[in-house]
């Protein structure tokens, strides 16, 4: 049964369709695509029915990736449909789990920064009011933590992940 995976930023249409994009992309070209299911979702409404941006998505296509998909909002049934739930952000982080005030779902809840080995930052920032180089640096901090996330998805669950 393949590992269901939600990416969650604030709009849905820069940084969360980009990590879903990226792991798509990655886990094609590890070929383990079957292993897992994606999606993104953003915890404001603002854009709910839109593409991704048009900035992010030119960027990813320079990488070969390309962004699909319209904006949603988070809901409180994505705890129960996801096994993994990805914020961008500690403010993302906090919006979610405020649904979840009983904190049954914590364990499912991480912050994406956590999977980067190479990158030291804690979130990934919001290149929607920047320039070009803000779009090119979330790709790349992404691309680090999907990168690792997906090491860790495939790994056997008889592995002791040493938690």
């Amino acid at each position: 049964m393949p590992e269901k995976l939600l990416f969650v930023c604030m709009g849905n249409i820069c940084r969360s369709p980009a990590a879903e994009s990226i792991t798509l992309h990655l886990a094609e070209a590890a070929g383990i695509a079957g292993a897992i299911e994606c999606d993104s979702a953003g915890t404001l409404g603002y854009h709910v029915g839109s593409p991704p941006d048009r900035r992010m998505r030119a960027a990813a296509e320079r990488r070969g990736i390309t962004l699909r998909g319209k904006a949603r909002q988070f809901n409180k049934a994505d705890f129960e449909r996801f096994d993994r739930i990805l914020a961008m952000d500690r403010d993302n982080y906090n919006d979610i789990m405020a649904l979840d005030p009983e904190g049954r779902y914590k364990g499912k809840v991480k912050l994406i920064c956590e999977y980067c080995t190479t990158h030291t930052d804690r979130d990934v920032p919001d290149p929607y009011y920047g320039g070009d180089a803000g779009f090119e640096y979330v790709l790349d901090l992404l691309n680090d933590a999907c990168a690792n996330l997906l090491i860790e998805v495939k790994r056997p669950p008889d592995v002791d992940r040493g938690r």
